[in-house]
């Protein structure tokens, strides 16, 4: 299993990034996939998941209206898109997918909202 993040970087507030993960080496589509964060001195926190086929999706209250998970289960991708951002959603963003009971992370990828 391979996860692989994309799409980080430095935004000032109010603006927008998506992030991109690309998954192999398991079925995509028959996996809920979500994305998590880390803010500096913080735990990991789940931010939204969505089933294998789009069907159920779920968001962290803090990132409610803001932010936009996605799949397109052709190109095996699941997206953020992140909107009005803030500077409290600084983190390092990863994408997780539990497989057969073990839970495998992406190597992450840096959000910095700053002016």
């Amino acid at each position: 299993v391979q996860i692989v993040e994309t799409g980080g970087g430095l935004v000032e507030p109010g603006g927008s990034l998506r992030l991109s993960c690309a998954a192999s080496g398991f079925t995509f589509n028959m996996y809920r996939m979500t994305s998590h964060r880390q803010a500096p001195g913080k735990g990991r926190e789940l931010v939204a998941g969505i089933t294998s086929l789009g069907v159920s999706i779920n968001y962290a209250d803090s990132v409610k209206g803001r932010f936009t998970i996605s799949r397109d289960n052709a190109k095996n991708t699941v997206y953020l898109q992140m909107n009005s951002l803030k500077p409290e959603d600084t983190a390092v963003y990863y994408c997780n997918v539990r497989y057969y009971n073990d839970d495998y992370w992406g190597q992450g990828t840096q959000v910095t909202v700053s002016s």
